[in-house]
């Protein structure tokens, strides 16, 4: 049985994989395996693995702009063992957490194609349905969140996305929204640290409960 690591099934992205190794021999360039506690309290689903970031270090969001913001807040609300991420072997650790993407592999211009998300969405499917009722789900953009809802079965049209939405889903988790941490949000504000934080602090007060 091929594992996920050695997934090809979506011509186009295991094309540009080898492309990319190619030119960057010392990059990781296969599938990006989630990341964190195998029983989390709060599941994390981004687009796809960055260029220099997870398809470099083989770690979702390490080592490029896009998990500064969410390494920095996963450790402030006790997350993460620390506020950095570098490399998979800089010994940071997740806490009660798991971090996954939508589509496991690099695609040209961080843009999956629908058939890809499509293809990839198996894998999403099986990672919720280990999930206990009640885990918190946030999705990073809304290509993660019509994802997340795509393995469940669930029309996003009952779902809409926005930035602080939350969304009781049938099988008892529960879906938070946020704008992605990607260097183009932050650094043009539509995503700033104080509204990606309100949505962890509600996070954190639901798990209370």
């Amino acid at each position: 049985m091929t594992t996920l690591t050695e997934c090809r099934e979506c011509p186009r992205l295991s094309s540009f994989l080898d492309q990319v190794k190619a030119e960057s021999p010392g990059y990781y360039c296969k599938p990006v395996m989630p990341f964190g506690v195998s029983n989390p309290r709060l599941l994390i689903v981004g687009l796809a693995p960055g260029m220099h970031g997870a398809n470099r270090t083989g770690r979702p969001f390490t080592g490029d702009h896009a998990g500064i913001l969410l390494y920095e807040t996963l450790h402030k609300f006790g997350f993460a063992s620390r506020p950095v991420s570098v490399s998979s072997d800089d010994g940071l650790e997740l806490i009660d957490c798991r971090i996954t993407n939508a589509v496991k592999c690099l695609p040209p211009a961080n843009k999956p194609e629908t058939a890809e998300i499509k293809q990839c969405n198996r894998h999403l499917e099986s990672e919720l349905q280990s999930l206990e009722r009640g885990t918190a789900i946030l999705a990073l953009g809304n290509i993660a969140h019509a994802a997340v809802l795509m393995a469940q079965g669930l029309k996003s049209k009952a779902h809409p996305f926005g930035h602080g939405a939350v969304h009781d889903l049938p099988s008892g988790l529960r879906l938070y929204d946020s704008y992605h941490c990607s260097r183009y949000n932050t650094q043009t504000r539509r995503l700033t640290p104080e509204m990606f934080k309100a949505v962890f602090a509600r996070i954190i007060a639901d798990l209370k409960e």
